[in-house]
């Protein structure tokens, strides 16, 4: 796809496995839960529909609570495959949005994030990395998956790039609503 920008029109958000304790163990973890609350209420401002994993939540625990309470109304999709891919009702959400982007955080980057991104990849998504919502215990695993994912064609992005491109215009009717959260 030649056009790298986000469309409001044709994006969804897919959250990966922020849960717990591990959830914690990130690198600047508490900047990367705060980016996700940005980017998960700028989303849903904007309507994108949004899928939401946990991996084994009876072992890992559950979503953050940073990230529940901006979730209200949406439903966990638990999953054992690293990839979201790799389990079946979290393919279907994704298809049964009818979109063909998909906005990806969460975590680890070099795992659950990579596997996802690289199935999406084959599957013909095209995939923008949310990077200061995505991270992993170290930054040389952060990094190296990043370093991966763009080779293999993914968009890397943030949220404030991302949201600003879905809007397009500052005349957009959701502008000032989108540009309070990022301050």
């Amino acid at each position: 796809m030649s056009d790298q920008h986000a469309s409001i029109y044709d994006s969804l958000l897919l959250i990966v496995d922020v849960q717990g304790k591990l959830a914690r163990l990130m690198h600047e973890s508490e900047a990367m839960i705060r980016q996700q609350r940005i980017l998960i209420e700028g989303c849903r401002l904007l309507g994108l529909p949004v899928v939401w994993a946990e991996q084994l939540p009876d072992k890992l625990g559950p979503t953050v609570p940073e990230l529940i309470d901006v979730l209200d109304g949406e439903q966990a999709l638990p999953k054992s495959s690293f990839g979201c891919c790799g389990d079946q009702d979290l393919m279907q959400a994704i298809e049964a949005t009818g979109r063909h982007q998909v906005l990806l955080c969460g975590i680890e980057a070099h795992v659950c994030v990579w596997q996802t991104a690289a199935e999406l990849k084959r599957r013909d998504y095209q995939v923008h990395l949310i990077g200061d919502a995505v991270s992993s215990r170290s930054v040389f695993n952060r990094d190296i998956a990043f370093q991966r994912m763009s080779q293999a064609g993914v968009v890397i992005s943030n949220v404030e790039m991302a949201l600003f491109e879905m809007m397009r215009d500052a005349a957009h009717p959701k502008f000032r609503e989108v540009s309070r959260l990022l301050k």
